[in-house]
């Protein structure tokens, strides 16, 4: 986990573990976006990434297997992990996933609480939790339907189907495809490109996106009245105002 150029970087698995879940990156994570949830650490997006072959295989199978009490720690990993995803879910800034190889059971939950995922034709996507006789965690059965649908969720969930990258892109589990080779450097220029844009313009629209979900269209309108009034007495409002105005770029530092 580090701060560079703007751009919190969580590393969610690595090679030591087969690509599995780190368990003291959710800890370090979960610190981190605490802090920048609670305005003590200063970062205008963040990026999730897997630092082996994989974003991330899932949970590690194996020490599920070694624990004396397999439901006692289970239900650790997936509290520290859960903790993790509240505190993803909470950032007003911009969330950004390089989704490279599998991204399975907690690696798709993961995925799915991303604002913008970048895949490759080589990227696949699986509940998994069938596979292992466990139930889905990290909120996978809260954001699924949202994004695909009640029905197709069911059938991605119960099925354990696996998604190749262009099917996720279709269903909106990602947003993109790019080159397999390129999927961690992409994802890093983007996430950059929006940690120097607009962030309170980022903050806002993502709180109207989150209260849509529940919000009648009239109050949706009123909302979105609100936050437009007050993003163009905002800083980055009249700096982009006056930038296009001025027929030059905004600088929203």
């Amino acid at each position: 986990m580090e701060l560079l150029d703007g751009v919190l970087h969580i590393t969610v698995a690595t090679d030591a573990a087969g690509t599995s879940l780190d368990g003291n990156a959710m800890v370090a994570g979960a610190d981190a976006l605490h802090a920048l949830n609670s305005g003590e650490l200063a970062a205008g997006s963040v990026l999730l990434v897997g630092s082996g072959k994989n974003f991330c295989a899932g949970g590690n199978v194996r020490a599920f297997a070694s624990a004396p009490e397999r439901g006692a720690y289970v239900r650790t990993v997936a509290d520290a992990f859960h903790r993790f995803v509240l505190e993803l879910a909470a950032a007003t800034v911009p969330v950004v996933a390089g989704v490279q190889g599998w991204a399975a059971g907690a690696g798709m939950s993961l995925v799915c609480h991303a604002d913008v995922a970048i895949g490759g034709r080589a990227t696949k996507l699986r509940p998994a939790y069938p596979g292992i006789g466990f139930t889905p965690d990290g909120g996978l059965t809260w954001t699924l339907p949202r994004i695909v649908g009640p029905a197709r969720a069911r059938d991605i969930l119960l099925n354990d189907a696996i998604l190749n990258g262009e099917e996720a892109v279709r269903l909106g589990i990602l947003s993109r495809l790019v080159g397999d080779d390129i999927i961690g450097s992409e994802a890093e220029r983007l996430a950059r490109t929006l940690a120097a844009g607009p962030t309170q313009a980022f903050r806002g629209t993502k709180a109207l996106l989150q209260n849509s979900e529940t919000n009648t269209l009239a109050e949706q309108l009123e909302a979105e009245a609100a936050s437009i009034s007050a993003a163009a007495d905002a800083p980055t409002g009249r700096e982009g105002v006056d930038a296009f105005v001025e027929k030059r770029r905004p600088d929203f530092s």
